[in-house]
């Protein structure tokens, strides 16, 4: 069973004017940006709305940052284990799970709530997944984390101070092989992100995605990078938030690394080149933003009188790798 049939029957009741208010509270947290001073899912009713209309958006985003490195690199490298900080409902686990089947998760979250939620969605799973351990943990600025192949780090850091979240990033690299860190894709997020891509590099690791460099980032204010991915609204969603679109897109950025000695077991690499926005297609040219390996970004045009080039470049989008 898939995260949006096993997550159906729990959110089915989520669907009331009081968890459209909670809905709405939880969204102006989110949107503001500010370090939370209390939990944002203290009771069943705002972990079901966050379930319902946060948790397929955060399983999109972590699945889409995955796909984003190199297959065979990813696979050289599966884990055995999976730790997820702050990862609530477990959407992370969802994602993680749905590339290497046979992981065993851990998720670490402050919130009871959220995690009975997470524990209820996973157990209608297939196979591991069902089998993740959910554990209640205050993340601080002294956590200890235990041992775990891959760390994820979904939406958590912009909410942590600083120093917390250098220590929860600089012990997820010494305890992991692999890390991911995605937050929102806005200027915060991505302020974040550069924070922990920062740590990243000056511990050795390899940079898997998206980044194809480790110079500087080129993004600058008031550029920011982040991607796109476009994912399905269910009825119940669409009720929460008083939309009428059947989808959205969630924005994001994030870093994906390994350790340098690790990142050798695969035989490639990033791409020399990333897109880092919407191509603009005109009548017979289309117009490519990437981000490349000499560490700056290019806006790079290809003509049809280019023939293979241009049809390769009418065929790309927000996020992939090419050879410039």
């Amino acid at each position: 069973m898939d995260l949006t049939d096993a997550l159906a029957a729990q959110i089915r009741q989520a669907d009331t004017p009081a968890s459209r208010a909670v809905a709405e509270r939880l969204r102006e947290i989110y949107r503001s940006g500010a370090a939370p001073t209390e939990l944002a899912l203290a009771t069943q009713e705002s972990a079901l709305a966050y379930g319902a209309y946060r948790m397929p958006a955060t399983y999109a985003a972590v699945r889409a940052a995955l796909s984003m490195s190199p297959h065979e690199v990813l696979q050289s490298q599966a884990p055995a284990t999976h730790l997820d900080l702050g990862g609530g409902t477990g959407a992370a686990v969802w994602a993680v799970h749905e590339l290497w089947p046979e992981v065993t998760s851990r998720v670490f979250d402050a919130s009871e709530v959220a995690l009975d939620l997470g524990r209820r969605v996973a157990a209608r799973g297939d196979g591991q997944v069902a089998s993740t351990s959910w554990e209640r943990a205050h993340l601080g600025p002294t956590t200890i984390l235990p041992s775990a192949d891959l760390v994820t780090i979904s939406y958590l850091l912009g909410e942590l101070a600083d120093a917390t979240a250098a220590h929860l990033v600089d012990e997820a690299l010494d305890k992991a092989s692999l890390l991911l860190a995605i937050e929102p894709g806005t200027p915060r997020g991505h302020s974040a992100i550069l924070a922990a891509r920062a740590r990243v590099i000056e511990a050795g690791w390899h940079l898997l995605a998206p980044c194809p460099h480790a110079h500087a980032c080129p993004a600058v204010a008031p550029d920011w990078c982040h991607f796109a991915v476009r994912l399905p609204r269910s009825a119940t969603h669409r009720a929460l938030k008083g939309a009428e679109r059947g989808f959205e897109d969630e924005k994001f950025s994030f870093v994906l690394a390994a350790r340098s000695d690790d990142s050798q077991r695969g035989e490639s690499g990033p791409a020399p080149a990333r897109v880092v926005r919407h191509p603009l297609q005109r009548k017979g040219l289309v117009q490519v933003r990437t981000c490349e390996n000499d560490g700056l970004l290019h806006d790079r045009i290809v003509s049809k009188r280019q023939g293979e080039a241009y049809r390769r470049a009418r065929d790309l989008t927000w996020g992939d790798t090419l050879n410039p």
